[in-house]
This record gives C-alpha cells, structure tokens and sequence, in this order.
C-alpha cells in the first residue's frame, strides 16, 4: 500500500500550529497535497474524540477523510516485538504504539513519528521511519 502513517504525535504538532513545529507541518503538509497521509483506528481514537470535544470539525473532517486502513492485530507478533523491545533494554512501549508499528510492518508502510519510543522500535523491528535521511536507526532481518 502506498503512503506513510501519520502517527499522533504528528498530528498533535501539525494542530498546534506552533513555530517550533512548522518544519512537521511542512512535512504533513507535504503528505496531504500528495493524497499519501494515511491514518489507523488507534490514530484516530486517540485524536477524534478530544476534536470533536472542543468543536474542532473541521480538522476532525480532514482526519475522517484520510486513508485509514483496517486493522489486523498479531497479537503473538506483539508479544514478539515488546519480548525484542526489553531484551534490548527499551521498556514501556505501549500497546497502542506497538499496533501502529506492527500495522506500518504489515503494511510496508513508512510511519512518520515524533514519539522516540518508535525509532526504539525500529532497533528491533523492521519498521521504517519516514522520512528516512533523517532517522539512524538500525533494522534488524
């Protein structure tokens, strides 16, 4: 599938609007004019509800309008990725952020992440981050 799973922590920056974060939002920016932002369920469940809280439609529209495809949860592949994760000394990944990681795997899909605890993961798994100049994380086969 073509795209790159835009992660939480992005749209987090990318709604702000702050100018520390204008070089992610360029970035986003960038994804949306080329129809390649995609999104998941655990995305959207973090972010819609808050959104829609505080009256926010329009950005929970363009989030709604987004790619988001299904859901297909491994559950032994998890356990496999937080068992590498600890082993290698990276604790305290959460569940949701290990479905986002394994969906971008399954998927071959780059995720676009500002959360450290996925370049962690990457260590372990075979998850690339997007965009890949700026990330040094080794990949294992």
């Amino acid at each position: 599938m073509n795209g790159v799973l835009a992660d939480t922590s992005v749209w987090i920056a990318y709604l702000k609007g702050r100018p520390e974060d204008k070089r992610v939002a360029d970035a986003l920016d960038y994804l949306l004019s080329g129809d390649e932002a995609v999104v998941n369920d655990v995305i959207l469940t973090e972010l819609l509800p808050a959104m829609q809280a505080r009256g926010e439609m329009e950005a929970a529209a363009l989030m709604g309008s987004l790619r988001c495809p299904a859901l297909e949860i491994d559950w032994k592949g998890l356990r496999d990725i937080q068992t590498e994760c600890l082993r290698a000394g990276i604790n305290k990944v959460g569940i949701p952020d290990l479905i986002i990681a394994q969906q971008a795997v399954r998927l071959d899909m780059p995720l676009f992440s500002l959360d450290r605890h996925f370049e962690l993961i990457a260590q372990v798994a075979p998850l690339c981050l997007w965009p890949r100049q700026h990330r040094s994380a080794k990949r294992k086969s």
